[in-house]
């Protein structure tokens, strides 16, 4: 577990193995740049499921296997199986984590990994393979559908590492006006990210809306966690570039009536270099930015679409896969 929680970070479960401490099967660690660029900015807490029953450092390998129909986390060299000690490990990690608002795991690890882990068909060598989710993460995924989960190499990619970073603050945000029970909150909560949310999904934006505006006057912790549902099917998938431009388009449309011809056509060609992916998406938010300044428009400069997430985590480096 962290040390200490600062109430103010969003607080994330780590693989220890991810720059933490040498507890891979092996005796190693591996590095993280981005785990590392994020250490200033979360609450860290680390865990080591293998480890965390029993197996030790160093240890013979684990694997998923399929047996009689169930899947078993498997040591061949010892020929024992270990899903029990796992479950219960994992259980009781979650029963007493607390408040968590996302997960950075251990790609393809038959604890950690969230995809893409071998799951053999059987208890020998040349057994076959196929895919699946490693016993600790498909616990996480199952009791923390709204989170962002992701794996430590799945965020070397730009957009994914920007996905994973919007709904992580996103999520952390919202915790705070959850813990408030006020709809006051809620209704401003809502206003201030109806531009990002447009962006994502407009038809939960539109459910959204319905569950702000509370027709049926249901009960405040109600509204809350139907509200906490939908905002996390909002953020479940990648935004589309054809998206955020629609979203630039309408923002555009609050000034556009006071620019000259050669502001418009800068404007709108910046958008279509945008749409080809020569620029950043930065460069349109902060164009944007700017004439809403001028132009003194509080409704927009008040929208968590220019500033998702902390700017020192803004890296714009790309692994291409």
């Amino acid at each position: 577990m962290a040390e200490s929680i600062d109430i103010k970070k969003p607080t994330i479960v780590v693989s220890r193995c991810l720059g933490f401490c040498k507890c891979r099967y092996n005796g190693d660690v591996l590095s993280s740049t981005f785990v590392e660029s994020l250490k200033p900015h979360v609450n860290y807490i680390t865990v080591c499921p293998e480890v965390e029953i029993g197996l030790g450092v160093p240890r013979n390998p684990v694997r998923l296997v399929n047996l009689n129909g169930s899947i078993e986390l498997y040591q061949p060299a010892e020929k024992k199986i270990y899903t029990d000690q796992m479950n219960r490990y994992t259980e009781q990690f979650f029963d007493a984590v607390g408040n968590i608002h996302g997960f950075i795991l251990k790609g393809r690890s038959p604890s950690c990994g969230i995809k893409d882990v071998k799951i053999y068909s059987g208890v020998e060598k040349s057994s076959s393979s196929q895919k699946g989710v490693g016993i600790f993460a498909s616990q996480a995924i199952l009791r923390y559908p709204n989170l962002p989960i992701e794996e430590e190499g799945r965020l070397t990619n730009y957009a994914i590492r920007e996905h994973f970073l919007t709904k992580l603050y996103t999520v952390f945000r919202f915790q705070a006006v959850k813990d408030s029970r006020s709809m006051k909150t809620l209704v401003q909560f809502h206003s201030e990210y109806k531009f990002l949310l447009m962006a994502y999904n407009q038809t939960q934006l539109r459910l959204l809306g319905k569950i702000v505006a509370n027709h049926d006057n249901k009960p405040i912790v109600e509204i809350m966690e139907q509200y906490e549902q939908h905002l996390g099917l909002a953020f479940s998938h990648l935004p589309s570039r054809s998206n955020y431009i629609n979203v630039f388009l309408h923002v555009f449309g609050y000034f556009s009536d006071t620019l000259s011809v050669k502001e418009k056509s800068f404007v709108l060609d910046l958008l279509q270099k945008y749409r080809e992916d020569k620029i950043h998406m930065s460069v349109i938010q902060n164009v944007m930015r700017a004439y809403a300044i001028q132009h003194n428009l509080d409704y927009l400069l008040n929208q968590a679409i220019w500033s998702t997430y902390p700017e020192e985590l803004m890296n714009i480096s790309d692994s291409g896969n």
